[in-house]
């Protein structure tokens, strides 16, 4: 993605020249294996002619689907030891909707981002109720630690839906 063809001073332009010749040179040894969001790979190889062709297979991966990656937050937030209340997952969901329309939408890496931030949306929300607040004398439990709840995600959603 950093490739400039227009910047002399890129040295791309030279890598991928020496890149083709040794592709061409030991086309019968060699995988290259090149990988990106389709609309930059197409850039990429709109820069340089040869390069598409010398590349055998082209697969397009679709996006994940909204309840695709709503499964994902499920699977991190399992691995993080994290629960997601049964009511945050719709929040959740919209929230996911409405990114999908967004610039820069990464499938599972916005979710992973999308996690962090209710994590922390989660850590604040209990550090008000119990160290602030005083709920439950100021304790507060291993299950209060680790849910993750709508509040927790609408708070992303509303900064989409305010932008």
């Amino acid at each position: 993605y950093l490739y400039n063809a227009s910047n002399d001073r890129d040295y791309g332009q030279e890598c991928i020249e020496i890149l083709l010749n040794v592709m061409e040179n030991n086309q019968d040894d060699l995988v290259v294996a090149v990988a990106g969001y389709k609309d930059r790979m197409d850039k990429f190889f709109s820069y340089i002619p040869g390069m598409m062709s010398r590349i055998g297979n082209h697969i397009d991966f679709p996006n994940y689907k909204s309840d695709e990656l709503v499964q994902i937050s499920s699977v991190m937030a399992r691995d993080l030891e994290y629960d997601i209340h049964p009511d945050a997952y719709p929040v959740f969901q919209h929230y996911i909707e409405e990114r999908m329309k967004l610039p820069y939408f990464s499938n599972a890496r916005t979710v992973r981002n999308a996690m962090d931030r209710a994590r922390m949306n989660s850590a604040i929300r209990t550090f008000e109720r119990f160290a602030i607040n005083g709920e439950n004398g100021g304790l507060c439990t291993v299950e209060d630690l680790r849910s993750i709840m709508s509040e927790d995600f609408q708070v992303l959603l509303d900064d989409i839906l305010n932008a």
